[in-house]
């Protein structure tokens, strides 16, 4: 049985982890960017999050946390 050792292991599933984590920030930037472009279609975060079926508070959440600087989001119904 041909195991690498420990250390090695180690690195190489730290090395995915950073690629994983890299992968998941891009993911939530464009879902933002959906997101908002769906704020700008509908009207509002509670329509956009009505229609997705989740809560205005998750979108706008995720908007003003992975969208672009200075996006404001409208919350109004």
């Amino acid at each position: 049985m041909d195991t690498k050792p420990w250390r090695e292991r180690v690195r190489l599933e730290e090395e995915l982890l950073e690629q994983l984590q890299a992968q998941v920030s891009q993911a939530a930037k464009r879902r933002a960017a959906a997101l908002a472009e769906g704020v700008a279609e509908l009207g509002s975060v509670y329509k956009v999050a009505q229609d997705l079926g989740k809560s205005w508070t998750a979108v706008d959440n995720a908007i003003k946390k992975n969208g672009p600087a200075g996006t404001g989001p409208t919350t109004t119904p």
